[in-house]
């Protein structure tokens, strides 16, 4: 469709948009791809429940098995706009834009070498998905990737048990954690805040 001739005030609202702009709305609509969200200001969309879109990414920083456990249709919402969907003719938003990021604050009182509690939440082919605790995950790997040490071997781990990490490394631009097990040996003796 040609929203611009079709829903020229649509398309004039969508442009006149700036990246961080805040919009507030209502959430209109959930499906198992995001969420529709009715803008309070601007135009309604002619074909969809609402101008604004979450996709499932953009809906927080926390893991979650369904958009409903982050938000309910009637829910009002504050997003930042993200973005022009001129396909769809939609605002794309972020909830989480709003909200600190968990891993940014776990790495400011982090420092690499710090021993800490998680929870065995996945064992991969790769490694051990260990859950930190506050929305942090972090891997322990079975083989050496990039110089980080290797794990036991898989039949050593089971969801749900709790298991003794140091901090190997956090990279915050690639959102990763990973992790080692103490008796490796790397970190032994070092005495770091817990």
């Amino acid at each position: 469709m040609d929203w611009q001739s079709e829903s020229p005030e649509l398309w004039a609202f969508l442009e006149s948009l700036n990246g961080g702009d805040i919009l507030s709305g209502t959430v209109a609509a959930i499906e198992r791809f995001g969420v529709f969200v009715a803008l309070d200001d601007g135009p309604g969309h002619p074909t969809l429940p609402g101008v604004g879109f979450l996709g499932m990414p953009e809906l927080s920083w926390r893991r979650f098995d369904d958009p409903t456990d982050v938000v309910q249709v009637g829910q009002r919402v504050s997003c930042e706009f993200i973005g022009f969907d001129t396909h769809n003719a939609e605002a794309r938003l972020s909830l989480k834009a709003l909200e600190p990021d968990p891993l940014q604050a776990f790495a400011d009182r982090t420092v690499v070498g710090q021993e800490f509690r998680g929870t065995v939440e996945q064992v991969l082919p790769i490694g051990v998905l260990v859950d930190l605790g506050d929305g942090i995950f972090g891997l322990v790997p079975f083989r050496e990737i990039d110089g980080r040490p290797a794990a036991s071997p898989a039949e050593d781990f089971e969801a749900g048990e709790e298991i003794a990490v140091v901090v190997a490394e956090i990279e915050l631009s690639r959102r990763r954690v990973f992790l080692s097990r103490p008796e490796s040996g790397q970190y032994a003796g070092v005495g770091l805040p817990t």
